[in-house]
């Protein structure tokens, strides 16, 4: 085969069905004008995925740190792609055909370096959760400050600032972007649809530790970047610990006082405040779509979720303060 014109990393972790899904949309897509190279980097799955991989004719490497994290895993697949262009995608996605042949254009100027588009959720229907989640992937176009997890990308740039950061177990992605922007390149959110997502959540506990998983990224990316160019998050931990701690405190107050006088009125008011932010956060995101239902329920997520988000902060600031390394946090 000639040089690939652009390298497909897939990370993934006990992925099974969703990983073939994700290779063969992979497959599937336009002709963005060249060869292409697709790699899987698998991050010591118990299953199958590495032998489906195999069989649908994507490269494989295998990685079995004592911390696995995505960080790491899309670091060994760019070290031996060959191609002038990356996408990467994480296992549990669904490529759209014409994201790269609609892409690649816009590398015509030279300062990107990045470019994603929209990523949706596959089932909102499946779950609360995922009709919920479904809209926290809307972003407005335009030059943004981050990517996420399937973006597009220039290799040289990728070389330049040395990957992704491995000791970070979330948020890599915004903090590598922040580097690249250090270097003058401009990340790039296009109006199109990218992928297409699995996120197959039915359970509380997994909301939770979506959300914990995002504090502790928050905590750990703003304190790495908040004497630098672009503080990354320094502004948006400090208030999430504002809205955390408040809510918290709201709540439990509203409860206890309701125990103590035996009297249910200062949990209503409580849960009336609550309700009050529930609703001003739903008509904020109304840009965003959805009916009302899902856009309400969507207010209550906005609220709600800064409560696990503080406990993620927190849990990150004691591991720092132990120096101690947090494992992977999984979700699914």
């Amino acid at each position: 085969m000639n040089e690939p014109l652009l390298s497909v990393i897939v990370i993934g972790r006990n992925e099974g069905e969703r990983l073939s899904r994700c290779l063969a949309s992979v497959q599937a897509m336009r002709d963005p004008g060249g060869p292409v190279e697709i790699i899987y980097v698998d991050s010591a799955s118990r299953d199958d995925s590495a032998a489906r991989a195999q069989a649908l004719g994507a490269r494989v490497i295998e990685v079995r740190p004592e911390r696995p994290s995505a960080a790491l895993g899309r670091n060994a697949g760019w070290r031996e792609a060959k191609a002038p262009f990356l996408l990467f995608l994480d296992g549990d996605t669904v490529l759209h055909p014409d994201f790269v042949a609609d892409s690649l254009p816009d590398f015509d100027d030279p300062r990107v370096a990045v470019v994603w588009g929209h990523r949706r959720e596959l089932h909102p229907e499946h779950s609360l959760f995922n009709r919920v989640l479904d809209l926290d992937w809307v972003y407005p176009p335009g030059l943004s400050e981050f990517c996420g997890g399937d973006a597009l990308m220039r290799t040289e740039v990728i070389r330049a600032v040395g990957g992704f950061d491995a000791g970070l177990i979330a948020g890599e992605e915004p903090e590598m972007c922040q580097r690249i922007r250090a270097l003058g390149y401009s990340i790039l959110h296009v109006d199109r649809p990218m992928t297409g997502h699995d996120l197959a959540m039915t359970r509380w506990t997994s909301y939770w530790k979506r959300a914990f998983r995002a504090g502790y990224a928050y905590a750990e990316v703003s304190a790495r970047l908040r004497h630098t160019a672009f503080p990354l998050w320094v502004a948006e931990s400090r208030r999430n610990v504002l809205r955390g701690g408040f809510l918290s405190a709201l709540l439990l107050a509203g409860a206890t006082v309701s125990f103590l006088v035996k009297n249910p009125a200062p949990l209503g008011l409580a849960l009336a405040a609550l309700l009050a932010l529930v609703l001003r956060s739903a008509w904020k995101a109304r840009w965003k779509g959805g009916d009302a239902r899902t856009l309400l329920w969507y207010g209550l997520h906005s609220q709600f979720q800064q409560m696990p988000i503080l406990a993620g902060q927190i849990s990150c600031w004691i591991d720092r303060w132990r120096k101690r390394s947090r494992f992977l946090i999984e979700y699914k």
